[in-house]
This record gives structure tokens, sequence and C-alpha cells, in this order.
């Protein structure tokens, strides 16, 4: 699903004591039901196909019964930052039309803000399509959730290459080139829409993921040893230009299983472990059996997610075998 919006970038705070539920809305009968909340200080405007949410002393989200035919993206008020959403696997981005300057639109502050799943729009990270480097076509950089920017995004690639569809009215099947963090993505936008990205083999030389962890395998982490709260956790470390940290499990840990990880608790203690100089993102890996695992993600710079495209990439290199 995409949705596409705008946002005026007047950031004055809200708090959950300014706002005072005045009529709920329902989803059931959204063409007439109207929200409005009292606000302390508000400057909010935010515009879609079908819904309409603005904010001065007060803050009313109504339903539009009927949308214009002219595509959003068209449209060009000034004031506004114009954004797309897109998902992959529900790894979701805000998509921002970044083609005429070289600077983003949208500071890594600002991203946290709308980032916020309770007052911004609600996201793992804003993406910025920007005029090509060096000869590629376009370049991709991203502020995640927190405002740290990353080398690149499996999910996020996708997300971008169905939005560069989208605002250069592409159909059938194209490729082009997007410079990254992480170097040269190639993605090629399939006959049915679909999007297919080579990003090349998964990197395993431990100083180029990068970690401190001694190589034990062909100058690879491999089914190390890593001391999380004095629990020695085996782990694999791979990039896919991006660091990862695979484990299935503790050392001598039988019946692993995810669903009983505390996420929260745990994740982060890996990303911002001394062993991870760059930070990393962690994967937890159930075998439910030779070819079904079952994984939870935690991602570097934005936290629990519901998928990790790169990680997809560097699982045959991660195995538990």
């Amino acid at each position: 699903m995409t949705i596409a919006a705008k946002l005026s970038l007047c950031h004055a705070p809200v708090t959950r004591r300014s706002l005072t539920p005045i009529k709920p809305l329902r989803p059931s009968s959204f063409s007439s039901s109207t929200l409005q909340w009292k606000l302390i200080k508000p400057n909010l405007t935010l515009k879609s196909h079908n819904f309409r949410v603005s904010a001065s002393s007060s803050m009313k989200i109504e339903a539009t019964e009927s949308s214009s035919r002219t595509s959003f993206l068209d449209r060009r008020e000034s004031g506004f930052l114009h954004f797309v959403k897109y998902h992959g696997l529900g790894n979701d981005f805000i998509l921002v039309d970044n083609r005429d300057s070289s600077e983003p639109k949208v500071s890594p502050e600002h991203a946290v803000k709308l980032c916020d799943r309770n007052f911004g729009i609600g996201a793992d990270g804003v993406i910025f399509a920007m005029p090509g480097i060096n000869g590629t076509d376009y370049a991709m950089r991203i502020f995640n959730s927190d405002g740290s920017e990353p080398e690149m995004c499996g999910n996020g690639v996708r997300c971008f290459a169905r939005f560069i569809a989208e605002l250069e009215s592409l159909h059938g099947n194209h490729s082009f080139t997007i410079h990254t963090g992480a170097g040269l993505i190639v993605p090629e936008i399939q006959d049915d829409g679909k999007v297919k990205v080579d990003m090349g083999e998964p990197v395993l030389k431990a100083s180029e993921v990068p970690t401190r962890l001694p190589a034990n395998k062909d100058q690879s982490v491999v089914k190390s040893e890593l001391d999380v709260d004095g629990v020695p956790w085996l782990v694999t470390c791979v990039s896919m230009g991006n660091p990862h940290c695979v484990t299935f499990g503790t050392k001598g840990g039988q019946n692993f299983q995810v669903d009983a990880l505390k996420l929260a608790e745990i994740g982060p203690k890996f990303e911002h472990h001394a062993m991870f100089p760059a930070r990393t993102n962690t994967e937890f890996v159930e075998i439910i059996s030779p070819s079904h695992l079952k994984m939870r993600v935690w991602e570097r710079g934005a936290g629990a997610t519901l998928a990790c495209g790169t990680w997809c990439l560097c699982r045959g290199g991660c195995s538990s075998s």
C-alpha cells in the first residue's frame, strides 16, 4: 500500500495532555466522521487523497467525499513537505522527492519527529530520492527513526525503486543505477511491478563488517562467542553494505525460541556492543525445520522492525551448521 500526503515543517511540540478527544473517528464510516482535538500550539496541515488534517488553535481530521483526479505527486504547493509512504514486508519508510537538491529537505532531527508513531507520520526511516552522483541515475540517502544515517537498506532500496517508477511514470521492465553509502545498487522494475535488486555477495571479513571480534575462520567471524551481560551468544558477523550480527542462540542453549526474547531489552545491548564500532543490526534466528527459519530483528537506528531486507540476502552466509 502507498500513502501520499503533504506535511508542513512547523514542528510545534504536542503532548498527550494537550489532546482532548471530542468525537471518535469510526473507520467504518470514514466518509462522514470527524475527529477534533484541542491543541496548545500546533501548526500542522496534512492532506492526502481521502483525508485532511489541519491545525491552528484547534486540530481537525476529516474525510473528504471525493478525491482529486490529479496525481498527488504533481501538486507542488510551497511550504509543505510532499511525501509518499511505502513498506517492504512491513519495514516502512517515508519517501521524499529530493531530486532537485543534493541536500535532504528534512534534517535528522526532523526525521526523528516524522518517524514518531504517536505524534508523527510513523516510519522506520525517511528516504530521499536525490540527484545521481558519479554518473549514477539517482542517489539515495536515509535517516533512521533515531536520526542516524545508515549506508543503505535492502527493503528501503526496493521502496525507493518503486517510488522512482511512480515519479518517472515508468511502465514495464526498467533498471537504473543508485548511488548509496554502500556503493552502487542496480534495482530492476519487472513487468509485474515487483522490484528485483542485485546487491552483490555478503562480506564476511571481520575488519570490513566491521567487528572487533577476532576472526576464527578465514578472516571471518563465524559462530564466535559474544559476551552480552555475562551470557555467551554464538554469533556470525556479516555485511551487505551495513553490519549484521546473526545469532541462532546462546552457547550450549537448546530449543532457542525467538518469541520468548525480550527484544526491547536485549536488542540495544547487541546494537551498542563494544565489539561493533559502527553499531550493528542483529537477527535472532530460530530453526523451525531445515527449510524454515523464524527471525526477529533489532535494526541499528530503528529498533524492532517487522522485516530486514539485507538479512534476507546475508542469511546464506550465516548458517548455524
